[in-house]
């Protein structure tokens, strides 16, 4: 049996790995995140490389998953809210348009002393209805978007403002579990096994 590790604390991530029934065993980073561009991809991609490679220099698993999204919006990449203000400036900017939501994932495979690193970024678009003051505001009281890039959570209670998405769905909840099992797979690895 492998042994897999998420590097990530997100429930999240969590619950959609074991969803498509891989078991593994979760050792959060605790590096500091560092992004060195403004290209959303190229960000995403490297924070989860900095997860993934500082959490397989503390452990001993086969495969090392490290994942990071972000929610792109005007050429400005939005993580998590600094506050209550910072988050409602964000669901300003979303409210009435559509954005991207990037999920970068490296997966890190080890056999013996030989070492193969995967390493892809997935871009999902997602259509917002317009939304009033009050609703905003409302919204960002309900405490939902402050653990969240971009201020929302689709599953949570911004699901009734969105009005559809383009691409796979369970990036934006963080993780695109489809293309991570599929790339894994193309490299000779079943994760499920």
């Amino acid at each position: 049996m492998r042994n897999i590790i998420l590097a990530s604390g997100s429930p999240r991530r969590k619950e959609l790995l074991a969803q498509v029934g891989i078991s593994f065993e979760i050792v959060k980073a605790e590096g500091e995140e560092i992004i060195n561009t403004t290209v959303p991809e190229e960000a995403v991609k490297e924070l989860s490389r900095q997860k993934a490679r500082e959490v397989a220099t503390r452990t001993d698993g086969d495969v090392v998953i490290g994942a990071d999204t972000v929610v792109a919006a005007d050429h400005e990449i939005l993580g998590k809210p600094k506050d209550q203000e910072d988050a409602v400036r964000m669901i300003r900017m979303l409210q009435g348009r559509t954005h991207q939501v990037l999920t970068g994932v490296t997966v890190i495979l080890r056999d013996g002393v030989r070492k193969k690193e995967i390493c892809f970024a997935e871009t999902t678009h997602v259509h917002v209805y317009p939304m009033t003051e009050e609703q905003i505001r409302d919204y960002v009281a309900s405490g939902e978007p402050m653990d969240k890039a971009g201020a929302y959570g689709i599953q949570g209670l911004f699901a009734a403002y969105v009005s559809g998405i383009e691409g796979d769905y369970n990036n934006v909840v963080g993780l695109p579990v489809g293309r991570l099992y599929q790339e894994v797979l193309a490299a000779g690895i079943d994760l499920r096994k």
